[in-house]
């Protein structure tokens, strides 16, 4: 690593230079089947010709213009990923601002929910990670982060996770928001309870306290359907999504109800980046691939493959839907997904000791899949 790097975290011991498809390769030529997708960010795998063509296209007509100006493929890529919202029944979203990241995304989402209710406490879930900007880190349940900047956030009440005793003694006069992880990933691929959400749902909308469905790692496809509120048909005041949303190009996104969206005017939200013409062409391409190659549907497939070969190893159970999926393995977590480098296959793992995420690319192939089963089974 470069000395005038900052470190950040740690990376791989290997430096990656090239991807392709569900592959990256480092500096040795060495190949790794990529089951952690970049964090859930490469959604239609590495370097995919399409995606590159729209960028290298919109490149030479428009690299970049602000919000200042009306620009075609902003109009576009905003119809577009609205119909892609709705594509499996109603969420009910209907506008869209565009941003750069999903920590800046829930930054905006809290924002407004603070601005519409005109209150500023929040509730959140134990296990919930939701980025580091100041209101997303009053709402993340990491000490490590959040700790040193405790005199700046905001007042916010945690539940534990899944319960509704929790949720039944819990008054909300002064709630601006709830904001949830339909699965909680970093905490080891939690799925929300739907009677819970349902009981939230109702709560919220009784008490004039927002729904935020932070989306930026179950979205775009990623369980089988557009969101998690696709699939559990339940709808949010405000969706957040990013990682994946343009195959590794930065944009974030929020998609609101008609009812938010009448609430805000020009200059209530603000981003000089967020939805650049080049992120924009991106996520045009990203949305194609995503129903061309019927991407959603093979996520199903792929889980069911992905459970059939880890059945009787150390793998004690999958977790999850889609390709957000987590490994439990008892005892042993760490040293698989060292075995599991070694045996070039990258995976992530999560703050759950016990649990190793896997988060691919949506186009990962039987190979990559098969792969990782003969590498946990030579282990186990």
């Amino acid at each position: 690593m470069s000395g005038s790097l900052l470190p950040t975290y740690r990376p791989w011991p290997f430096q990656v230079v090239r991807g392709v498809a569900d592959c990256i390769f480092d500096a040795a030529g060495k190949r790794y089947f990529d089951f952690y997708g970049g964090h859930c960010v490469c959604s239609t795998g590495h370097s995919h010709a399409k995606v590159v063509a729209a960028i290298c296209q919109q490149a030479g007509e428009l690299l970049f213009y602000s919000c200042a100006a009306e620009v075609p493929v902003r109009d576009k890529a905003a119809d577009a990923l609205i119909d892609f919202a709705n594509s499996q029944g109603d969420v009910g979203a209907r506008s869209v601002f565009f941003c750069n990241s999903g920590s800046e995304a829930n930054e905006n989402a809290l924002k407004i929910a603070a601005k519409v209710t005109g209150r500023n406490r929040f509730v959140a879930f134990e296990g919930g990670w939701h980025g580091r900007t100041t209101l997303s880190l009053s709402v993340t349940d990491d000490a490590k982060i959040s700790d040193p900047y405790r005199a700046l956030v905001a007042p916010c009440t945690r539940l534990a996770w899944n319960s509704e005793a929790a949720l039944d003694s819990l008054a909300f006069d002064d709630v601006a928001a709830v904001i949830l992880e339909p699965v909680q990933s970093m905490a080891g691929i939690r799925e929300v309870d739907r009677g819970l959400l349902e009981k939230l749902r109702e709560r919220t909308r009784a008490s004039g306290a927002l729904l935020i469905f932070d989306e930026v790692q179950t979205g775009m496809g990623r369980l089988g359907a557009p969101f998690a509120a696709s699939k559990y048909g339940i709808m949010a005041d405000i969706i957040t999504t990013a990682k994946g949303i343009a195959s590794g190009v930065p944009m974030g996104a929020l998609l609101m109800s008609e009812s938010m969206a009448m609430q805000l005017k020009p200059g209530d939200l603000g981003s000089t980046f967020g939805g650049s013409p080049l992120a924009c062409a991106a996520l045009l391409a990203t949305l194609k691939i995503i129903n061309d190659e019927q991407l959603m549907q093979h996520a199903i497939e792929a889980e069911t493959k992905i459970r059939a070969v880890l059945r009787k190893t150390c793998v004690r159970e999958v977790r999850g839907a889609g390709l957000l999926l987590g490994l439990r393995v008892p005892d042993n977590a760490t040293r698989l997904k060292k075995h599991l480098e070694d045996s070039g296959i990258l995976v992530g793992s999560s703050s759950d000791a016990e649990i190793l995420r896997l988060m691919p690319p949506l186009n990962i192939s039987d190979e990559a899949i098969a792969a990782l089963g003969n590498a946990i089974h030579i282990y186990a």
